[in-house]
Order: structure tokens, then sequence, then C-alpha cells
């Protein structure tokens, strides 16, 4: 009898280095990679005009129900780790949760300071729900039990990768490798159709780039925007894995 394979559910928002993580994921020998997988169903089923819309929904389930049926279906020989990229939004409150039992959790967040200047530049009026803060604190609300699940921050995933990788790896059950800590070049084969619109720089990367603090000055417009996102980011801030 062989162990169950670990299914990591990574709950993300957009601009939060999800892609590199995933990156990171991919590169390990016992691993496969799920990009966004509930991301055509979000837009049929919200209409909401992102980048590349009509192929996204084209290339992806549309049923919610058929989406976790792939979530949790044996994988391929030689794979112990599903590792799922997800974008929190997109779990619209019509989707089941009785699969989320099924699932090792985890969480990772980006000070909103630094991920809304990033994201407006795709999305020009970006708004709370398109950050994912408030629905992944409610699915971490719903998965913490005697344990809370793992929160990784971007700023210290960049500042010592290998460092928080391990401890993440550690608190996930699963062995860490330095595999994770860099990839060839290139789009990949488990990339979403929204690749060409999102993933310019993760497609050149190599690794975790370094930290480097915002050059530019927060858009003023988005002041309102940031004081609904930090008391979510706080929440779950609070939670991060210090090293």
């Amino acid at each position: 009898m062989t162990d169950a394979p670990v299914r990591i559910a990574m709950w993300s928002g957009p601009r939060n280095i999800s892609t590199a993580l995933m990156r990171s994921w991919g590169n390990r020998e016992d691993a496969v990679v799920v990009d966004e997988p509930f991301y055509a169903y979000y837009l049929s089923h919200t209409g909401l005009a992102h980048p590349g819309r009509e192929e996204v929904i084209a290339s992806q389930p549309t049923r919610w129900e058929q989406v976790i049926e792939g979530l949790l279906a044996p994988l391929p020989d030689g794979a112990t780790v599903l590792y799922q990229k997800h974008m929190a939004h997109h779990l619209l409150p019509e989707i089941g949760r009785g699969w989320l039992d099924r699932m090792s959790h985890a969480f990772l967040i980006r000070d909103p300071r630094e991920m809304l200047t990033s994201l407006a530049r795709v999305l020009p009026e970006p708004t709370l729900d398109d950050t994912g803060l408030e629905q992944q604190v409610e699915i971490f609300e719903a998965s913490t039990g005697a344990v809370p699940p793992p929160v990784i921050d971007a700023r210290d995933v960049l500042t010592a990768p290998a460092a928080v990788l391990r401890a993440l790896c550690a608190r996930l059950r699963v062995p860490f490798t330095r595999r994770m800590l860099s990839w060839p070049p290139g789009l990949r084969d488990t990339d979403g159709v929204w690749a060409r619109w999102w993933y310019d720089a993760v497609a050149q990367s190599t690794g975790f780039a370094a930290y480097r603090p915002p050059g530019e000055p927060f858009p003023q417009r988005l002041e309102p925007l940031l004081e609904q996102c930090l008391p979510y980011y706080e929440r779950l801030h609070r939670e991060r894995i210090v090293i």
C-alpha cells in the first residue's frame, strides 16, 4: 500500500509571486502543478473582461464539479505531490467546499501597497474582490484546526527563499529539495493560456529574484482600496512563517 499523495492548495491573489512559486514546486521531481484551475469558471460566471477572456474560458472546464474531479484524480506515475496554484477569489460562493477537507492548505500574501501597484498595470481599476484577500481570510478561517495552515509572505520568500521554503515544506510534511530554488527559463505546458498577458517576467526567470522595495510612489487613487485591503492582509500576516 502506498501513501496517499499530498494535494497542496496554495491560495494567493494576483501579483504575489504566485507563478514563481509554482515554478519552484514544478521543478521538483515528485510534483505536478496545476495553474489556476477555476479561472475559466470564474470568468464565465462573473462576466469580467480579463485579458484573453475567451481563450481562458475555452481552455478549461467551466463546471466547478469537473474542476474538482480533476484535482482529486490519481496523479501520474512517480508523482506524490499535486501543487495547485489558486487565486482565492476564483472560489466563488456557489462552488462546493467539501473537497477542501482533502487538501493541505497554504497561503501566499504580499504587502498590498506593492501588490496593488503591480495589479493596476494590468487591471487599471482593481477592486477588493480582484485581490482575493477577503477570500483568503475566509478560506484560512475555515481551514484552521488545531494547527493553522502555513502562511508565507512574498517579501520573506524573496529575502530568504531557502529558509522559507524549507519551513513551508516542513509544515506541509513534504521533504524540501534545493531543486525548488531554481528552474529553467521559459513557459511551460502547465501554464495557463493567460501566460502571454501575465507571465513575461517569470518566463525570463531562473529563480527567485532578490527582494527590492518599490521604486515608485503608491498611486494616490488606490488609497481607498488599500484601506480596504490592509485588515485582511494584516490578519494573515500575523500568521506568517517567520524565519
